[in-house]
Order: C-alpha cells, then sequence, then structure tokens
C-alpha cells in the first residue's frame, strides 16, 4: 500500500497583559500592541462587542472605548459597537451567534482584522466561536471582566456555546491573539461573582500549587471581603497556573481523555444544566471541587485534615459545598451523579476524572465507586451547616 505522510507543527503565542482603566487615553497597553500589528500597506479593522451588563455597570464606557480605538494608528474601527447581554444565556441562543457572524461580514473584518470581546467568559465564549467559524478564522482579543473570566476562561484556548441542553456542545480550540484583564472592571462586580470567581484558583492550587492553596487559606477573609492588591494577586497566580498546564501540559487542545482542569467540573457542569444555570459557574465548581476532595478523603488518598482545610477554604469564600440535587430523587438516582456519563461522552473514550493524591497534586481515575459517591455528598451536607 502506498501513502504520503503529512505533519506539520502550527505555532501558537498570546500574552496576557494586566493594567488597570484599560480605556484611558493616557494608558498605551492596548493600543501599542494594536499598532505593533499594523500593516503600512493596508489599515485593519477592529469590531468591538461588548456586554451589557458591563456597559450599564459604567456610564459612558462605549464611548470612552470608541474614543480610544479611533485613535489607534492602522486601524479603523467599525462604526457600529454591538452590545449583548451576558451571562450563560447568551450561549444558549444560537441567533446570537450567527448575528456575530453577520457582523463580521457586513463589516468586513477579515484574517488580518480584529474582534474585541468585552465581557465576562460566557460572552467571550461566544464572540470567539463567532471569530474561529468566520473566514475559518478571524483573530479575537479577549478583555475579561469578571474575576472568573481574568483567571482562568478568559486566557485559555477554548470557546463554545451550549447546544441541545448540553455546556459547550458546539464550540473550537482558538488562542486568542491577547488578553488584556482590566482590575478596574472588577471594581462593579456584585457579591457573588466576586466570591465564586474565586473558585478556579482554588481549583488549580490543589491540582498543581500547595504554596498557593497555603496563601489563599491566610488571605480567604481578606478576599471575600474585596481586598483588591490580594485579588489582583490571586488573579495574576492563577493564571499563569492556567497557562503554564495548557502551554506546557502536552495536550493544549485536548485530544486525549485526561482534563487535569476541570478537577471538580464534571458535577459542575451538570449541576448549572439541572439549575437552569441560577447557580453560578464558580458556585457550582465550589460543590464539585468538595465532592471529589471528600471521595478522595474516602478512597484514602488524601487524610482527614486535607480535606477539612479544603472544605474551610470553600465556606471562608462564603461558597456552597453540597445541592440536594447530589441526593438521590424520589428513591431515583441523583440527575447529578447520573450525568456522569454525559461527562464520559464530552471527553470522548474513557471516564477520566481527577482527584487528589495531595493538597497541590491531582491524579485520575477512570471508575467511580457510586455508593461511596453518595457517601462523599451525604458528607459534604452536614458539612455544609
Amino acid at each position: 500500500m502506498e501513502y504520503i505522510q503529512q505533519q506539520f507543527d502550527v505555532n501558537f503565542s498570546f500574552r496576557v497583559f494586566f493594567s488597570g482603566n484599560l480605556f484611558d487615553p493616557t494608558n498605551t497597553c492596548l493600543s501599542a500592541f494594536l499598532e505593533s500589528k499594523a500593516d503600512a500597506a493596508f489599515q485593519k479593522k477592529l469590531l468591538v462587542v461588548l456586554d451589557g451588563g458591563v456597559a450599564a455597570s459604567h456610564p459612558g464606557l462605549a464611548e470612552k472605548i470608541s474614543r480610544y480605538l479611533m485613535q489607534v494608528r492602522g486601524f479603523r474601527l467599525a462604526p457600529e459597537m454591538i452590545t449583548l447581554t451576558g451571562g450563560e444565556s447568551v450561549k444558549n441562543d444560537l441567533s446570537q451567534l450567527f448575528s456575530l457572524v453577520d457582523a463580521i461580514d457586513q463589516h468586513g473584518i477579515d484574517r488580518h482584522s480584529y474582534v474585541i470581546g468585552i465581557g465576562g467568559g460566557s460572552l467571550l465564549d461566544l464572540v470567539g466561536f463567532a471569530a474561529a467559524i468566520s473566514h475559518r478564522g478571524v483573530k479575537h482579543i479577549r478583555i475579561p471582566t469578571t474575576v472568573l473570566s481574568q483567571n482562568d476562561s478568559g486566557v485559555g484556548v477554548k470557546n463554545g456555546i451550549n447546544y441541545k441542553g448540553k455546556k459547550n456542545f458546539l464550540g473550537s480550540f482558538a488562542p486568542p491573539a491577547a488578553v488584556f484583564n482590566d482590575s478596574t472592571f472588577l471594581t462593579t462586580l456584585d457579591g457573588r461573582d466576586w466570591r465564586s470567581g474565586m473558585v478556579e484558583a482554588v481549583k488549580v492550587a490543589l491540582i498543581r500549587d500547595a504554596p498557593f492553596f497555603e496563601w489563599m487559606e491566610k488571605k480567604a477573609e481578606a478576599l471575600t471581603n474585596g481586598d483588591m492588591p490580594a485579588m489582583e494577586e490571586l488573579i495574576c497566580r492563577c493564571a499563569a497556573l492556567h497557562m503554564a498546564h495548557i502551554g506546557g501540559g502536552g495536550d493544549p487542545f485536548e485530544s486525549g481523555s485526561a482534563r487535569p482542569l476541570d478537577f471538580g467540573h464534571w458535577s459542575a457542569h451538570k449541576l448549572e444544566q439541572l439549575t437552569a444555570f441560577s447557580l453560578r459557574h464558580g458556585e457550582a465548581v465550589s460543590i464539585g471541587i468538595a465532592l471529589d476532595s471528600v471521595y478522595s478523603f474516602l478512597l484514602g488518598w488524601i487524610d482527614e485534615a486535607a480535606m477539612l482545610r479544603i472544605i474551610h477554604v470553600l465556606k471562608a469564600m462564603q461558597l456552597p459545598i453540597w445541592h440536594p440535587l447530589l441526593q438521590k430523587q424520589d428513591n431515583e438516582p441523583s440527575p447529578v451523579i447520573a450525568g456522569l456519563e454525559e461527562f464520559r461522552e464530552h471527553l470522548g473514550g474513557q471516564l477520566t476524572i481527577s482527584l487528589l493524591r495531595a493538597i497541590g497534586r491531582g491524579a485520575e481515575i477512570h471508575h467511580i465507586d457510586l455508593d461511596m459517591l453518595y457517601k462523599a455528598a451525604d458528607i459534604c451536607q452536614k458539612l455544609q451547616s
């Protein structure tokens, strides 16, 4: 048999910038980046997609963004700034996706131009996916505006929308051209969004960095009470850990079954769906981390003291560690626990769940003992009070 072998590598590289008052005329962080990508031969274009909730919390923001970007040399700003309602609902409506694709077409955003998404993780997921499927890939810039998106999803390489009731069923791997974390946007977050965003830092510290977890133990009260310098440090350290794993783990586009960064997420995704997203993503992940940490304890992988330390940090951050949907419902299996098979389908291949061998060291298993899992849920319920 004859065949021709094709093989090539594609190099991806992008920076995450940390700043404040990004659109102040004296702040050149974003403008300098864009102007470094300008081409003397032709003018490139910019299309902005803004989270409506962010715009409402920052009066005059749209005008400020327009004035700033209109001064960037080598670029022309599209006359329309698209404003969408953020939150998980934006990922449940296919018409929103196609409206963005139509706008990319209407405003002539080609593969040399940029779509700039400004908002929370859900809006950035939608914008990134729309860019990825337009012209087989338009460049996009992310400006995350929540704790959760600044330290996790906004600095990753995934995007997507929900479909047929399944979270992120449609999506792609499309790294951003750059990410700009502006701490000013965090000043208007409500308490739930501020607190729930921190759980992704707890997650990545538990599987990769014990000293970072110990730092959060000491800082939990200050972080929960709105200490901005502490939050800025948390976001920077968390983003660095996520990027180190994605870039150095050998599987940035998740072709295998392992998902260590999904520690605590198998149940979280199902909880979000079953509660019609009344649970914030971070709140659902907190419950998932608690459940999987207690399960790790029941396996004998971590001791009781370590398990209780994890629970204490989550509770100190005023995050939930249990939900009634973890129980059997009218003698039927818990709909969350029944979602294990759906999680396996999402991964493809064999079931792979990340657990803890120690604080700071994750490990994977391919089988879950359901009786033990229900026992772990019962313990979480007792510890919730």
